[in-house]
Parts: C-alpha cells; sequence; structure tokens
C-alpha cells in the first residue's frame, strides 16, 4: 500500500516534467514560425519560396532578386534577429525582478533602466551631437546599467537594507528623477527632442547588426548569470528567512541576479528603446503555464517574450500600412488591459 502511495507523487512530477518540456517545444516550434512570418510580413509581402531565394542570393544582375535580397537580408533578418533576442532578454529580466522583488506587478523598468537608458541617449545627442543608433546605443547601455547600480545601491544600505519595499522604493525615486532631467533636457535641445521622440517608441526596426551583435554579448552574459541564480531563487521566494536557514547566501544570490537583471533589461533598451509590459505579461502567462518553479518560468518567459514581441511587431507591419506601428507601441496596447486585469482579479496579492 505504501509502496503504491509513494509512486503516485512521483509519477505526477514525472507526468508534469513531460508537460512542461512538451511545452518548451511548442513554444520553439511557435517562436520557429513567427520568425518565418516576420521575414515574411511587411510593406511587401513575401512568399516562403521568395523569403528563401532572398535570404541565400548573392548580388546579381537579376533586378527582382536584388530587391528580394536587401528586402530579406538587410531589412528583415536584423529586424528578427533583434526581436527575438530583446523579448527572451525583456521576458527573463521581468521573472527575474518580480522573483527577486517577490513583487507580481514588477517590471525592468522598476530598477530605472528605462529612464536611466533615456537620459542618457538625450544627453549624448544635446552634449555630442550623435545621430547613429550605434554612436548612442553606448550611452543607453551605460545609463541603464548606473541607473540599476544606483538603486540596488540605495535599497543596500540604511534600515531597510535588502528588503524588496526598499529596492521598489529606490527605484521609483530614480526613475522619476531621471524623468524629469530627460524632459529638463530634450526640451532645451530640439535634436534630442526628436531623437527622443523616436527612440522612447520602442521599435527593432532600423537597427544593424554592427548593434545587434554587441547587444547580444551582454544579453548572453546575463543570461548566465540568470540561470545561475535559479535555484536559489525558489529558495529566497520561501522567505529571506528560510532562505538563510537553508544556507543561500542572500545578499550574493540577489547582487547576482540584479546584475543580470540590468545587463538583460539594460542592453535590450539600449537597442529597442523602452518596452513597458513585456517582462510583466510573460512572467505571469509562464507562472500560470509553469507554476512557481523559477527553473522553468524562466525558460518559458525567455521563450514568451521573443514570440509576443515577434507578433506584435508583425502586427504593427499590418494594422496601419503602408506604414508600421512600432513594436513597443503594440506590446503596450496590449500590456495595459492585461495589467488592467491583474489587478482586477487580486492578481498583485500573490507572488
Amino acid at each position: 500500500m505504501s509502496t503504491l502511495t509513494e509512486s503516485r507523487p512521483a509519477s505526477g512530477v514525472a507526468a508534469a516534467r513531460r508537460r512542461r518540456i512538451v511545452g518548451l517545444g511548442v513554444l520553439v516550434a511557435v517562436l520557429v514560425l513567427a520568425g518565418a512570418a516576420s521575414l515574411a510580413v511587411g510593406a511587401r509581402a513575401l512568399g516562403p519560396g521568395e523569403v528563401w531565394r532572398g535570404l541565400f542570393a548573392s548580388p546579381g544582375p537579376d533586378q527582382r532578386l536584388t530587391e528580394i535580397r536587401l528586402i530579406v537580408q538587410t531589412v528583415r533578418v536584423p529586424r528578427t534577429v533583434l526581436a527575438i533576442v530583446a523579448g527572451i532578454a525583456l521576458g527573463v529580466g521581468g521573472a527575474l525582478i518580480q522573483g527577486c522583488t517577490r513583487n507580481p506587478i514588477a517590471d525592468t523598468g522598476l530598477l530605472g533602466v528605462n529612464s536611466g537608458a533615456s537620459f542618457a541617449v538625450v544627453s549624448a545627442i544635446a552634449l555630442f551631437g550623435f545621430t547613429d543608433p550605434f554612436q548612442y546605443v553606448w550611452f543607453a547601455f551605460l545609463g541603464a546599467a548606473v541607473a540599476g547600480v544606483v538603486v540596488f545601491g540605495l535599497a543596500s544600505i540604511g534600515r531597510g537594507a535588502g528588503n524588496p519595499l526598499t529596492l521598489v522604493l529606490a527605484g521609483q525615486g530614480i526613475t522619476v528623477f531621471l524623468i524629469a532631467m530627460t524632459t529638463a533636457v530634450s526640451l532645451s535641445d530640439q535634436a534630442s527632442l526628436n531623437a527622443l521622440r523616436f527612440w522612447n517608441a520602442g521599435s527593432v526596426a532600423g537597427v544593424r547588426f554592427d548593434v545587434i551583435w554587441p547587444v547580444t554579448a551582454f544579453i548572453a552574459v546575463g543570461l548566465v548569470l540568470a540561470l545561475s541564480t535559479l535555484p536559489a531563487l525558489n529558495l529566497l521566494n520561501l522567505g529571506d528567512d528560510v532562505a538563510r536557514a537553508l544556507g543561500v547566501n542572500i545578499a550574493l544570490r540577489r547582487t547576482v541576479a540584479i546584475v543580470a537583471i540590468t545587463l538583460l533589461a539594460g542592453a535590450a533598451t539600449a537597442a529597442c528603446g523602452p518596452i513597458a509590459f513585456l517582462g510583466l505579461m510573460v512572467a505571469h502567462v509562464a507562472r500560470y503555464l509553469t507554476g512557481p518553479d523559477y527553473r522553468w518560468l524562466v525558460p518559458y518567459a525567455g521563450l514568451l517574450g521573443a514570440v509576443v514581441l515577434l507578433a506584435c511587431d508583425i502586427v504593427g507591419r499590418v494594422v496601419v500600412r503602408p506604414g508600421e506601428l512600432d513594436a513597443g507601441i503594440v506590446v503596450a496596447l496590449l500590456g495595459a488591459p492585461f495589467f488592467a486585469v491583474l489587478v482586477w482579479r487580486g492578481k498583485f496579492k500573490a507572488a
């Protein structure tokens, strides 16, 4: 009798593991399909055969093939790659920040990353006259990183040191300050204001591989750090006292997680501009699909982030043809009602 009782939980765990693995496989397949759709959909629709030829075509006398090659290789491939990379980064960052703060409505903007990047961009344009994304993307990343470090530093001192609520309050304080500074700089310089209007919309279009590859390297480091924190993150969500009793170095693990979030969100924001609500949404969907185990939740959130950002970018190309809506605008249009539903259903009460 006891053998039967013990085998039932074991079989239940194995079944849950199989479902999660199958779910990951499904998400990867959906991501591949979304990537293919991203290469085909645009102001000029391309068939699968045209996309395939455009991917591997070399310069030649065929004018039509040359046009397809330019559309696919120089416009849509970089756009698709950036949407996937940034979506993974923001999805993983959103899940991590919710785990670190034990706050289910936390987003990567909580650390002041978005406002730090915005302030750095307008400052670089106003001071140095930069106009190319390759020039000011590094300032955006630096601003995001400095803002994250300052917020974490403020949250680590005083009587509330290490408290997730202290981190939230420090993040909000720095964010408000940086927004005010950004507004002051942009209103005093017309070029900064024009660049900020475009950059703040959040877009994966028009970014070249000379920007994407360095950003991807920072995101890869952030992903490695994020994966290293997952077992400890499960224990941290049981409460600091329980985690400490189980041998977790809370300060170290939380610091590594914050560094990972800053790298992920900072690099994605530097390349695309601020994209609100994405991390918040996909972390909740991933939690619904996998449960609270961050070893599964975080990979799900990353894949969901890439799928959602790609889908929103595709929708933005279609709904206002021949023009486009930036992906960040479409994500916000989707994320605002999602956030309202979370609050209405009381999901903010549980981590």
